[in-house]
């Protein structure tokens, strides 16, 4: 909607003043134009509806249809033909018989007779008078029976209103010629002749199809009588659409022009319908609006909502007593008024992102309440890319899957929506932030699909606990976080103040990390594996650890990620292989048969020396291949046409090779048919969450119901609670890994260990 301009404005406290003056102007021209005529039949039809009720059953209608034509004969019929009908009704009693046909015309003499001998017959017998229009001279042309049909029956005019639709929605009371006045054809069936002219607006909240009707063929034969008509009101008619006399039921669809005498009647029947026209609906409206201008949003919103639910409301409540009101004006002032307020406040705020309607970023920085609350931000790494190739309507489309998935659970209200791809959103105190983030991220495997098409979302996340700063300073570091994760390919990141102090060490990781291996900063942890069949500690996973002279432990997911991204994995890989290998083979030795898991980048599968370079590594330990388990990380290199030839090659040392972390990446069954794996490894967040969240326990039972399928064997990492172990059994799990059975501990402390469980079993 433009606005109404001038190149000298007003200042802003005038706007209100001349937003409400232009909707009282336009409102009434409006409603005086009737330019809501539709929407208010439409609004009308809605309410008929739920209003809806069926007819009193006294007025019948025998109808001219199709039976009858083919079973009486071609209408129009002869005039003594028409005559057994009339006296077939007489015969069946009614209150009244009232004929919607014209008979204006002389025919056969003989035939006339006999009509005008059956309506003689009749007791109370109306025919149909069509007025005209309008006069020449004072000369009305009305179309009216034959003098000698007239004689011993009344009149009532079929005069109807239509609207564009051909819609009858008013009936005028009767008509008034040389001084006498001749009644509708409702007013006569109601028995409501008020004697005076005007209209009245037909209430089809009245159903059409519980008003009874009769073939007129079975009248004639006597199917039709006592039984059905005796004090009954009956209306003939033409009931056969291919003899013309078809209108719009307004809710109802088309129908012959008989049904609307008929509800017309029924209206008059329940009360005196009052109409009301536009004009107080428009009043009211007005003065709710003017009401509205000096308030304060909140008000305005309730005020105008109120108004709004009142016009809509109230007419179905005053439908029910027959009372009419059209509220089209009234609603167009309210609405012309509302996007006015609404148009000036996101001007005046500009809190709003032009595309998705979501609250922007600057509206996170005004919101006062969300300022001590922990701050995320997700930033959707290629969504610069996507948006290139959609239309607008596509890129809100975009956004709303997008925040749909953010909004999972009961951790996120207001999602906050930046340019180029960010979003961000505060959560409460207390929430598992981490558990939060990653099961969020596990939402954003699955590709959006906009108009059929699949498009995957590369996002990470920045968190920003709270800090006691501005919203805007918070709002830099969770971006600054989410960024960090992005380069060193993590899911997400904390944001660490002391960290940003720190440049220099983030850009010389990598070269510090080689120098660490060969300084023996860099050593192996490792963590047992469970096998839930014997309840015995069967094997372990090798870890690498870092701890840096100066800055302490060094977290894994910072530099091995790190490493893996920038094809700097191959040393750190081949120097826990090393000692994993050494470790296990000491093991072997001396506490009995123990497998070893070392993860395994799928970049390294460039190399094709890699199966020799580890049958070197078993020789030189003693280590049985049968022992040692690959597990093969950051799979979505194999998406680019990695080649696997190594991976076969270390199979047939007698290798086993694992799936780690399935259901992120290219966890499909095209990818387990590909890969040579005997081992599969559910990834933690799936395992973690499974006691709480449906879909994750669903996840992990059809995992493991495939892998066994396969004859593959499954392992379940990320197991904290005896619970989510008993879960594990339950599910024919082979093997756990977590907390709960080991955390990463030296090789010196894993032997104690075994050596602990062997002196039990031993008593």
């Amino acid at each position: 909607m433009r606005w109404p301009n001038r190149r000298n404005r007003e200042p802003g406290a005038k706007r209100p003043a001349r937003t409400l003056a232009w909707a009282l102007v336009l409102g009434l021209l409006f409603g005086l134009v009737a330019a809501g005529e539709y929407a208010e039949d439409r609004l009308r039809v809605i309410r008929n509806h739920i209003n809806e009720r069926p007819a009193s059953g006294d007025i019948v209608i025998v109808g001219i249809d199709e039976k009858a034509v083919t079973q009486v004969g071609r209408w129009p019929w002869p005039r003594g033909r028409y005559a057994k009908l009339i006296d077939a009704l007489e015969a069946a009693r009614p209150d009244q018989q009232v004929h919607d046909i014209l008979f204006p015309e002389k025919s056969d003499p003989v035939q006339d007779r006999l009509l005008a001998q059956a309506i003689d017959r009749s007791e109370n017998l109306t025919l149909a008078y069509l007025p005209k229009a309008g006069a020449q001279e004072g000369k009305y042309e009305d179309v009216r029976p034959l003098p000698e049909f007239r004689e011993h029956a009344g009149i009532g005019t079929i005069a109807l209103r239509y609207n564009y639709a051909n819609e009858g929605w008013f009936i005028p009371y009767g008509a008034s010629r040389n001084g006498s006045f001749i009644p509708s054809m409702s007013a006569i069936l109601a028995d409501r002749n008020k004697g005076s002219e005007g209209e009245f607006r037909v209430d089809y909240a009245f159903d059409p199809a519980s008003i009874p009707i009769y073939s007129a063929a079975d009248v004639i034969a006597g199917r039709v009588g006592k039984k059905e008509l005796e004090g009954k009101t009956v209306i003939v008619g033409l009931a056969a659409e291919r003899l013309g006399d078809q209108f719009m039921l307004p809710g109802w669809g088309k129908a012959s022009g008989v049904y609307i005498h008929a509800i017309g009647a029924e209206t008059l029947k329940a009360g005196a319908p009052v109409d009301l026209g536009w004009v107080p609906a428009y009043l009211i409206a007005s003065l709710l609006v003017v009401l509205t201008m000096k308030r304060k949003l909140r008000a305005q919103v309730l005020l105008l909502g109120g108004g709004t639910v009142a016009l809509l409301a109230v007419p179905l409540l005053l439908e029910r007593i027959q009372i009419f009101a059209d509220v089209t004006p009234g609603l167009f002032v309210i609405l012309w008024v509302a996007t006015g307020i609404t148009m000036q406040n996101m001007k005046r705020r500009g809190l709003t992102n032009t595309v998705s309607g979501l609250p922007n970023l600057n509206a996170l920085r005004r919101a006062g309440h969300e300022r001590d609350r922990p701050l995320i931000v997700a930033r959707v790494i290629n969504y610069p890319q996507i948006v290139s190739t959609l239309s607008v309507a596509q890129e809100r489309a975009l956004t709303e899957q997008i925040v749909a998935r953010l909004k999972v659970g009961s951790e996120v209200s207001t999602v906050y929506q930046g340019d180029e791809g960010i979003f961000a959103w505060t959560v409460t105190a207390g929430t598992a932030i981490g558990h939060h983030v990653e099961a969020l991220h596990a939402l954003f495997r699955s590709p959006a699909k906009i108009d059929g098409k699949p498009f995957d979302i590369a996002i990470s996340f920045g968190v920003e606990i709270g800090s006691g700063r501005s919203i805007s300073n918070r709002l830099g570091s969770a971006l600054v976080a989410a960024d960090e994760a992005t380069a060193e390919g993590l899911r997400w990141k904390y944001h660490d103040p002391e960290r940003l102090k720190d440049a220099e060490w983030r850009l010389s990781l990598l070269s510090q990390l080689d120098e660490a291996i060969d300084r023996g900063q860099v050593w192996v942890a490792f963590q047992p594996q469970l096998d839930l069949v014997t309840n015995r500690v069967r094997g372990a996973e090798a870890l690498a650890r870092w701890t840096h002279p100066e800055k302490g432990p060094i977290s894994p997911s910072e530099f091995v990620a790190a490493a893996e991204q920038s094809d700097r994995i191959e040393k750190l890989t081949l120097f826990v292989l090393d000692r994993a290998i050494a470790a296990a083979a000491k093991i072997n030795r001396e506490h009995g048969p123990f497998d070893m898991a070392v993860n395994l980048s799928a970049r390294m599968l460039g190399d094709k020396t890699l199966p020799s370079r580890v049958r070197e590594l078993l020789d030189r330990h003693g280590l049985d291949p049968a022992h040692l388990t690959l597990e093969l990380t950051e799979t979505a290199t194999l998406a680019n046409g990695a080649d696997i030839g190594p991976l076969y090659g270390l199979r047939d040392l007698g290798i086993k090779i694992s799936i780690d972390d399935y259901g992120t990446g290219l966890s499909t069954l095209e990818y387990l048919k590909k890969i040579p794996a005997s081992e599969i490894k559910i990834d933690q967040s799936f395992v973690k969450s499974m006691r709480d969240h449906r879909s994750d326990l669903v996840m992990v039972q059809s995992t493991i119901a495939l892998a066994h399928s396969l004859g593959r064997t499954v392992v379940a990492e990320g197991v904290e609670s005896r619970e989510i172990l008993d879960m594990l059994v339950a599910m024919k799990c082979e093997i756990a890994q977590g907390f709960i059975i080991g955390r990463p501990c030296s090789l010196t402390d894993l032997s104690k260990r075994l050596t602990g469980e062997r002196k039990r079993r031993a008593a």
